[in-house]
């Protein structure tokens, strides 16, 4: 008797969208189910490790590299592959959603790399998910066009070595897609934007002279990093294409990955391409790892924590000296400025402070750097350009000069700055905002000049929270109260109703987004992503 057929994967309360069997073949859903067999309990254990990694810093009050993994530090024999052409300059990197819009600009914006997101710059509606891959098929099989309803302006793709490589990034390990289920259970959404991606287009791209390449998001540990290698090496193998084929740049934007990048490195050697700095998740990661810290972890007002703040550049400096010593890339931050184009005096501001910050990393030794606006593409380039020249990268600079102790990661109170009542006014502004687009399906958001992203989001709340069970007191003598919370948050939403007009508020998910964020902002149980409660809402 032969074994049963193995289940295949349910749609679940979905509907149906235009082409969505191009993407959503039975070759292609067999794969993911197969993901789903293989990894989903490892993730699962190491969800679970998570918190009881967080238990361990909430008795502690710290961190440290780990002594289990000093063989690996400690050994100088290892590297990371050789970086891919495709992949060896990346002086400037856009980011962005994968509507078809930005498809077409991000790759032709000048930039070497467009981070296609499908995680915080993506509100995960099934649209969202569905389309954005076909968009990127489309991009490579360069059938994509797109014609604004509202000005009639018409988009194209460049010639081919005009345009940006394409690194996608999934989503992060916690968040599930519950539209796709096998047996009853909704397969982790990392899974499926990997999946997906990788069994239509990874041939597609060797063909194209690149390969599939990836951001990983929110890892914490090496352990997360070795569960992506496998996951590498397994599809690599099903689809048929040579292993290290596969290129992955891990983002450094928790505080305990912050003491493993060796480790996540040595894990995903063959497969690696970098680290990069991701500056308002790494704070919400400090938050929520040392929230019952006391004092000396509260963080000041999100705009007073620049990237010259001494634990900033302990993490900035160590992420450099860590990648070069492997022979990997360091990309460095986000320049979220959006250019406006009724004040040239806001401009002329933001251009130099984009242009300072950019001009830092370059000559700290990064390889590259991001910006969220194709406007911004030329500032970042300049600087970089000054310091690489005709090189593609400055790998070669291993910054033997940089020394960075256990606890200058986390020294947070090094910074000479406290919350503001501005500041307070300024994360429940944001905050609103940004959720209520989030729930309308828009992950990128302007906001005040800058595009923010859901890590805008997680870093507003958790001030908000952290500021309020460290019994803060302001520069105007308010203590940061759940009271004063509720009050701002009142006063912003009228603000809002007036600004935008009764029809358009009442048409928009204003209410829900202020209930939301006072909800992830007020509860004594902290919730570990915003967007897990945001998810449920998200329809």
């Amino acid at each position: 008797m032969s074994a049963p057929a193995p289940s295949t994967l349910a749609i679940v309360d979905a509907e149906p969208l235009p082409r969505q069997e191009e993407v959503l073949t039975d070759a292609a859903l067999a794969f993911v189910a197969e993901l789903h067999r293989q990894f989903t309990p490892r993730r699962n254990e190491l969800l679970t490790r998570r918190g009881e990694r967080r238990a361990e810093i909430a008795r502690t009050s710290t961190l440290d590299f780990l002594p289990e993994t000093a063989a690996v530090r400690a050994d100088d024999s290892w590297k990371v592959a050789p970086a891919p052409a495709a992949l060896n300059d990346r002086r400037v990197e856009i980011t962005g959603p994968t509507d078809r819009k930005m498809t077409i600009n991000a790759l032709n914006s000048g930039a070497k790399v467009w981070l296609a997101d499908f995680e915080d710059a993506s509100a995960p509606t099934w649209e969202n998910v569905v389309l954005g891959q076909l968009n990127l098929t489309d991009a490579y099989e360069r059938r994509i066009d797109f014609t604004d309803p509202k000005s009639g302006k018409s988009y194209a793709l460049k010639s081919a070595d005009e345009l940006a490589t394409v690194v996608m990034r999934p989503r992060g390990w916690h968040l599930e897609e519950r539209h796709l289920q096998l047996d009853g259970v909704s397969v982790p959404g990392a899974l499926v934007d990997f999946g997906l991606y990788f069994f239509h287009n990874a041939q597609r791209l060797i063909d194209l002279g690149k390969g599939p390449y990836f951001y990983l998001p929110k890892t914490e540990s090496h352990l997360e990093a070795r569960l992506w290698n496998d996951i590498f090496v397994f599809a690599q193998d099903y689809v048929g294409i040579p292993q290290g084929t596969v290129r992955a740049t891990v983002l450094i934007e928790t505080i305990t990955a912050a003491y493993e990048m060796e480790e996540i490195l040595y894990e995903l050697r063959d497969h690696a391409a970098g680290l990069n700095a991701g500056r308002w998740d790494y704070l919400f990661s400090i938050v929520k790892n040392f929230r019952d810290g006391g004092a000396k972890f509260v963080l000041p007002d999100r705009n007073a924590v620049t990237m010259t703040a001494p634990f900033m550049r302990a993490y900035t400096e160590l992420l450099v000296r860590t990648c070069h010593k492997r022979g990997a890339h360091a990309i460095g931050g986000m320049a979220a400025f959006i250019p406006s184009r009724r004040d040239a005096e806001v401009n002329k501001v933001a251009f130099e402070k984009v242009k300072a910050d950019k001009d830092r990393e370059a000559n700290d030794g990064f390889d590259g750097s991001w910006v969220a606006h194709p406007d911004l593409v030329p500032i970042a380039l300049a600087s970089f350009d000054a310091v690489l020249s005709e090189k593609p990268n400055q790998k070669d600079r291993l910054r033997e000069d940089v020394s960075v102790a256990p606890g200058d990661l986390i020294a947070i109170d090094s910074l000479d700055a406290s919350p503001t009542y501005d500041g307070l006014r300024n994360a429940v502004a944001v905050g609103i905002r940004y959720i209520e687009a989030w729930l309308r399906g828009l992950g990128a958001v302007a906001i005040f000049n800058l595009m923010e992203d859901a890590a805008t989001a997680e870093i507003s709340r958790s001030q908000i929270w952290q500021w309020i069970n460290a019994d803060v007191v302001f520069e105007n003598g308010e203590h940061a109260t759940a009271d004063l919370a509720r009050k701002v948050a009142a006063e912003e939403l009228a603000a809002i109703r007036e600004e935008i007009g009764e029809e358009t508020f009442t048409a928009g998910k204003w209410q829900q987004a202020h209930d939301l964020l006072l909800q992830v902002s007020l509860d004594q149980d902290y919730a570990d992503f915003l967007t897990l409660p945001a998810y449920e809402q998200l329809r």
